[in-house]
């Protein structure tokens, strides 16, 4: 099982937010650092699939982005309000 962090939810919502080329996919996410394989770790869990030219997220990397989304992060807004 892959490792949820946060570089891979980022990685997720990129996916999530357009449609994105696989050429776009591997030249913004490609990683030499050993410690951040973000990409490839995503293919191999099944978390995104290659159809045609283009990366799409699969029914369990919808689901694991889903659950990630059912308990959000407050916006900076909250954090400014709760300050003052």
């Amino acid at each position: 099982m892959i490792e949820e962090s946060l570089l891979l939810r980022e990685f997720l919502d990129w996916v999530a937010a357009r449609p994105r080329s696989y050429a776009d996919t591997v030249e913004a996410w490609r990683s030499s650092c050993p410690r951040h394989p973000v990409l490839d770790d995503a293919f191999t869990a099944g978390l995104i699939a290659s159809v045609g030219k283009t990366v799409i997220l699969t029914t369990r990397g919808e689901a694991l982005l889903g659950s990630d989304r059912s308990s959000p992060v407050p916006s900076a807004s909250v954090w400014q309000t709760n300050a003052n």
